[in-house]
């Protein structure tokens, strides 16, 4: 014992004085502990220093699911002010034609989409419809179009909004962005009484960006402006 290293001067008063710095600093800790382990032998089983390893794990899934859920808080106000910026780019329109522009152009760059599209069913001529109501960011299909491209395939349902990925090839609905599409956002459109579905469409080169499973009341919300702005527009 007479041979055991002390801590003296100046470090060892500052340590004495501030004990919870040795506490709080983890890696110390550690550092602390193997010393004891060692000092006492491979025979010797430390259930201390077990339950201390195995509360460190615990706390390290715990500051991971804490970072985790923190990232999703930020990220989902982001997206509701992204919702927002666009609702109100829309209402700012002074004209059809203008709300089209705002749709075509701010609305993608606003909520960080590579393509946007708005369906319209109808039974007249497409060309007839298109030279109306103008903007490449329109496009009109046959009736049942909606329908049939939201299930793509798979049984009707009446979910108003699907999120889901693409194959390469696919987004041949967005035109010559099609190619880079990956990923889309499909809201059905209620337009009002005597009036064919329709449906706007968002496409992304990010193939995480809309997923099945992600949460939908932000589309929910956007939607549901979005079509009363068009039922004005319309009406």
């Amino acid at each position: 014992m007479g041979n055991t290293a002390r801590i003296e001067g100046e470090l060892r008063d500052r340590i004495l004085s501030r004990p919870e710095v040795i506490l709080d600093d983890r890696d110390v800790m550690r550092a602390l502990v193997g010393a004891n382990d060692r000092a006492m032998g491979g025979n010797i089983i430390d259930l201390r220093g077990i339950a201390m390893d195995r509360l460190e794990a615990r706390l390290d899934r715990l500051e991971d699911t804490h970072r985790t859920v923190i990232a999703a808080a930020y990220d989902n106000v982001a997206g509701t002010q992204s919702i927002h910026r666009a609702v109100l780019q829309l209402l700012d329109a002074g004209g059809f034609e203008a709300f089209l522009a705002a749709l075509s152009h701010d609305v993608p760059g606003i909520l960080r989409v590579d393509a946007m599209r708005l369906v319209l069913e109808t039974r007249s001529e497409a060309d007839d419809v298109l030279d109306r109501l103008g903007g490449s960011v329109l496009c009109v299909a046959d009736p049942g179009f909606v329908e049939a491209y939201m299930a793509l395939g798979r049984p009707a349902n009446d979910r108003p909004i699907i999120l889901r990925s693409m194959e390469a090839g696919q987004g041949l609905l967005f035109g010559k962005a099609g190619d880079k599409v990956q990923s889309e956002a499909l809201i059905r459109l209620d337009l009002g009484p005597r009036r064919l579905p329709a449906m706007l469409a968002m496409g992304s080169a990010d193939p995480s960006q809309f997923r099945s499973g992600q949460g939908t009341d932000l589309l929910a919300f956007f939607g549901g402006v979005f079509e009363r702005t068009m039922r004005r527009w319309l009406g």
